[in-house]
């Protein structure tokens, strides 16, 4: 059975562009700085570095600098902490969520749709597996920033038994660096996400201007099954965001209006 609730901490914040030091001591000072209890730990896309191609100067193996900085915070902080980092296998590079445990394990998702806007598919090589995390009896959905647009990836799929539909997840995470100039697609997506699945919806976004002249302005958010807002999306602000996640409530809204036993079936292929 899942427990009662989960407790996130979101974090929206300025990245500085291309400088690992000062980020990860940036999020060491905001993670210390956490005054409530929390399960897990919510940083943006490429939260080290930010969304930058330049790969082979800053691409890591797993047992780099942000490896290390993950599992000792996530240690001290006794918290959960996911985030994407840009991963070396091989010289092979990949936009690489982490979900890192205080007793040091871990796994991962690499992210499925590479931005080509940006030719992020000129310098990282896709992901194609699906991933979910269970947390004290929830299931969880990481993603990253473009994923959003893809509903067929990010699908709820059942299981029915007993007349009852059994979805795969609970929650649905992106951590992204999505620009302001699209901000109005990110809003519209994550409700959808949410809705459509019957699962929280949670986004977390970057502010400030990269390296190469975009601008973020966050918008982070939670949005529960009917799409109403947990957390209203914050713009421009630097904070962490406190959000509870009710399990009994989502558990009476799936019985009450039970999608998932009329689902279209599909599967997914490489």
């Amino acid at each position: 059975m899942a427990s009662k609730r989960l407790t996130f901490a979101l974090i929206q914040s300025n990245l500085y562009w291309e400088e690992k030091e000062k980020n990860l001591a940036s999020f060491t000072d905001k993670i210390n700085s956490i005054d409530f209890e929390c399960d897990v730990v919510i940083l943006p896309e490429m939260f080290s570095t930010g969304f930058t191609m330049n790969t082979t100067s800053l691409g890591e193996d797993m047992n780099g600098k942000t490896m290390l900085w993950l599992k000792n915070t996530s240690e001290s902080s006794n918290k959960i902490i996911t985030g994407s980092f840009i991963a070396n296998i091989n010289n092979q590079y990949f936009n690489r969520l982490i979900w890192m445990r205080p007793d040091g394990t871990f796994e991962y998702y690499d992210k499925k749709h590479l931005f080509r806007m940006a030719n992020e598919d000129d310098y990282f090589s896709a992901g194609n597996s699906t991933f979910i995390v269970n947390l004290n009896g929830w299931k969880i959905r990481p993603l990253i920033c473009y994923d959003l647009r893809f509903p067929v990836w990010s699908r709820n799929q059942y299981k029915i038994e007993q007349n009852m539909a059994i979805p795969d997840y609970d929650v649905l995470l992106y951590v992204a660096n999505w620009p302001a100039v699209r901000i109005n697609a990110w809003d519209i997506l994550l409700k959808a996400r949410a809705v459509e699945n019957q699962a929280y919806c949670i986004g977390v976004n970057r502010i400030g201007e990269d390296g190469n002249g975009r601008n973020y302005n966050g918008h982070t958010t939670a949005i529960d099954p009917k799409g109403e807002f947990i957390l209203n999306p914050v713009e421009e602000t630097e904070g962490i965001f406190k959000i509870v996640l009710e399990h009994e409530s989502l558990r009476k809204f799936r019985e009450k209006f039970p999608q998932g036993l009329d689902a279209d079936e599909f599967s997914l292929s490489d």
